[in-house]
């Protein structure tokens, strides 16, 4: 293997490297305002808003990923004005990661005991306070490794942002590869580009299943 043939290309792979970790950054942060939002109107007592929010989440989670990326960058954005490959690219990412989130958020919500809702209303806190003080605390030491794990997916979705010509890591490789034709090199590059990002995360996620490991 000539892996010579890909040191003259380490700024274009570097570029690429930052840029998946940048975009996953940010989808990341949204989907999990998003998904906080929709399982919570997922919980809802008006019936058209739980019933949107789950239509939402089987619909996002009932199609491929790459069907939802070509869909929303040929149908929807355009009809918005978007124009920005990157601002999409993350858009579209954080609402399929959302859908994910919102299910591992209503889940730990769901997992709370009624007797937690019972002490909260016995001390006269407010629904607002009881999430803010008493739930959510709880909640979160609950999701954090599942929310760890779909970290880890995200990492791995945002390589299909190449379809969209979203200039990130898989992209980057495709592009040396098209020049160089070392196919081998560049996709085991790639494949360990992508393992430095997703090992840890998963190493992370196993410590916190233990940690917050709790008995039923």
């Amino acid at each position: 293997m000539n892996w010579q043939s890909l040191s003259i290309y380490s700024g274009k792979l570097l570029d690429g490297y930052k840029m998946t970790l940048v975009i996953t950054f940010f989808a990341m942060v949204i989907s999990l305002i998003l998904g906080f939002i929709i399982a919570f109107l997922n919980k809802s007592r008006i019936l058209i808003v739980h019933y949107l929010s789950k239509s939402y989440v089987e619909i996002i989670r009932g199609t491929p990923f790459l069907v939802q990326i070509i869909f929303f960058f040929y149908i929807i954005t355009p009809s918005l004005g978007l124009n920005n490959r990157y601002v999409i690219g993350v858009s579209i990412l954080a609402i399929f990661s959302s859908a994910y989130v919102s299910e591992i958020i209503r889940a730990g919500i769901e997992s709370i005991g009624e007797s937690q809702h019972e002490a909260a209303r016995a001390v006269g806190f407010t629904t607002y306070q009881k999430y803010r003080y008493v739930i959510i605390p709880q909640v979160i030491t609950r999701i954090l490794p599942s929310l760890a794990g779909q970290l880890s997916s995200l990492v791995k979705d945002s390589s299909l942002l190449s379809v969209i010509a979203v200039s990130e890591f898989t992209l980057n490789i495709q592009e040396i590869t098209a020049i160089n034709f070392r196919t081998y090199e560049n996709y085991i590059v790639l494949a360990i580009g992508y393992l430095m990002i997703t090992f840890p995360i998963s190493l992370i996620s196993k410590y916190l299943e233990r940690k917050f490991n709790y008995e039923s």
